[in-house]
């Protein structure tokens, strides 16, 4: 789960280019977007955004776009626009949290466009499709290379008088800068043949490796191995660093949640002489539609997790003097990648040798957050709701109960964020790993964006494939269950702000019924009031010294 996406609300999602009609009102409210030659030389397939804000810093296209966003935001697909050519966004364009330019009121306003160039797959699938291309800044659509944007212009925009404002993407945004290696980090980047050959474009992977203290002064010794799963970071693994530094907003937010120090505390316990001697270890696998693949194989994404096993993995293994034994892998992470380190674990329990899993994705589709795939028939609508009186499903909430949104509007943010699953944001992310691919070669997803209608085939589809977890370990625990014993430990907060505990409810359900044998795992709860991000009230030293241990039992 990426708690940072950006979300937005639909309008409707609709072809932009020159010659395409417009709705209008009594006066054209619109932007028209271009770019010239010189930014891109030839036509571009993408989305093209307007972001409209009150203030001129940070640019408009940098400023919050979270829940319920700061500012208005509005989008269209363009298709094969030529350099010069309008892209037109209007009334009738998507948009966020606005519905329509029409609902802006009359002021004073900065705006800026941003064209986001999507690049042509033909899959070995025989599917030929459109989306963003990650260029390493983990489909950060407003800040990734190669996309356009214009400068900052203030504006008048009043849509009773109306307006037609001419924005030029006119700036090419630069490469990532990728952090140098030091002692303690080094960071590796491979071409995937396996994934290259499914997507018919050059696909990359990557990895990010914290070293313990003595690892060049011992060059014949080899080490245990945590692989720490999560979004897609250049940055070391738990927030590794040699500089000191006050806390940071984020950092007094960890501690408050799960105890976590900064990352200078950490370097000071990762390198003092009785701490461990282990190696950590991040993946990098974005995919054209998340920053993240969810570590599977998925008909949408494709083979990437053979790719990871079968490719990453071995290449660290023998760059990096890693022990290669079961026991000597353990894995960990938290949210996506608590969900990735539990069924990296119960899908491979030959390779791995245990998990410590915190805040997961839904373990359990019977509680896919707060929705019932199997049962529900509408993801909008809470199962009290009747004709008559609608009682909305939320999807994200305060530890103290309090909603934050709606499955309906974070729906509604990603129809209009992306057509066709191209949000690169959480649900589409969800329906591209564990959904089937449609006619046109985009993913059916588990339920209809605009209306909420759940897709019973697609969600049969998932179950059947072992995307619910907790599904799989039902039909496979004769086989599966006596190689997990002692492997399972779970932790979650009990006000989990995207429900998750509720999915971790129903694993543990079915472990206490489990038989030959007969394990439960290792469940933790959060109490009272854990969010999203509770670790155990564990600093990452504390965690990685019981891993440690579980390692030499």
């Amino acid at each position: 789960m990426r708690s940072h996406g950006w979300l937005l609300l639909l309008g409707c999602g609709l072809l932009a280019t020159a010659g395409c009609s417009a709705t209008h009102a009594t006066h054209a409210t619109q932007f028209t977007v271009s770019f010239p030659a010189a930014a891109h030389a030839g036509p571009i397939t993408g989305r093209a955004f307007v972001f409209i804000t009150t203030r001129p810093t940070p640019e408009p296209r940098l400023q919050r776009l979270g829940y319920g966003g700061d500012h208005p935001f509005f989008a269209v697909d363009v298709s094969q626009l030529a350099p010069g050519q309008p892209a037109v966004i209007n009334a009738a364009s998507a948009g966020a949290p606005l519905a329509s330019l029409r609902d802006l009121p009359a002021g004073d306003y900065y705006v800026q466009a941003l064209l986001d160039v999507y690049t042509r797959f033909a899959r070995a699938d025989g599917h030929v499709i459109w989306a963003h291309m990650d260029h390493w800044e983990g489909q950060r659509f407003n800040s990734s290379p190669g996309n356009l944007v214009s400068g900052v212009r203030k504006v008048h925009l009043d849509s009773g008088q109306g307006f037609n404002i001419t924005l030029s993407t006119a700036r090419v945004l630069p490469p990532v800068t990728m952090p140098p290696d030091t002692q303690w980090v080094k960071h590796i980047k491979i071409q995937s043949p396996m994934l290259t050959k499914f997507w018919g474009h050059p696909m990359y992977l990557g990895a990010t490796i914290l070293l313990p203290q003595g690892y060049d002064q011992h060059p014949h010794t080899d080490y245990p191995v945590v692989y720490d799963q999560g979004h897609f970071s250049l940055n070391p693994p738990f927030r590794f660093t040699t500089v000191p530094h006050a806390p940071t907003a984020r950092d007094r937010r960890l501690r408050t949640v799960d105890g976590v120090e900064t990352g200078y505390e950490f370097y000071q316990e990762w390198s003092a002489p009785s701490f461990p001697k282990m190696i950590v270890v991040t993946f990098q696998h974005p995919t054209p539609y998340y920053d993240d693949s969810y570590a599977v194989n998925s008909a949408n994404d494709g083979p990437y997790g053979d790719a990871i096993l079968q490719e990453l993995i071995p290449y660290v293994e023998t760059h990096f003097r890693i022990i290669r034994k079961p026991a000597d892998r353990m894995l960990t992470g938290g949210s996506t990648g608590g969900w990735e380190s539990l069924d990296l674990e119960v899908k491979h329990p030959d390779f791995f040798g245990g998990t410590w899993t915190f805040y997961p994705d839904p373990l359990d589709f019977h509680h896919f957050q707060s929705v019932n795939l199997y049962s529900d028939a509408n993801a909008f609508w809470a199962p009290a709701s009747t004709e008559w009186h609608k009682v909305p499903r939320y999807m994200a909430r305060q530890p103290d109960g309090q909603p934050l949104t709606t499955y309906q509007e974070m729906s509604r943010d990603e129809a209009a964020l992306g057509s066709h699953g191209r949000s690169d944001q959480q649900l589409d992310a969800f329906f591209a790993v564990f959904g089937p691919v449609g006619s046109d070669g985009y993913p059916v997803g588990l339920w209809n964006l605009q209306t909420g209608a759940i897709d019973r085939s697609a969600v049969d589809y998932a179950r059947d494939h072992g995307y619910d977890i907790t599904a799989y370990l039902k039909k496979n625990w004769a086989t599966v269950g006596p190689k997990l014993v002692n492997k399972i430990h779970v932790y979650v907060g009990d006000m989990d702000t995207y429900y998750l505990n509720l999915g971790v409810y129903g694993l543990q359900d079915f472990l206490k019924t489990t038989k030959n044998p007969h394990y439960e795992g290792t469940f933790v709860y959060g109490r009272p009031e854990k969010p999203h991000g509770w670790n155990g009230g564990m600093t990452n030293g504390e965690l990685l010294r019981k891993i440690y241990a579980a390692m030499a039992h």
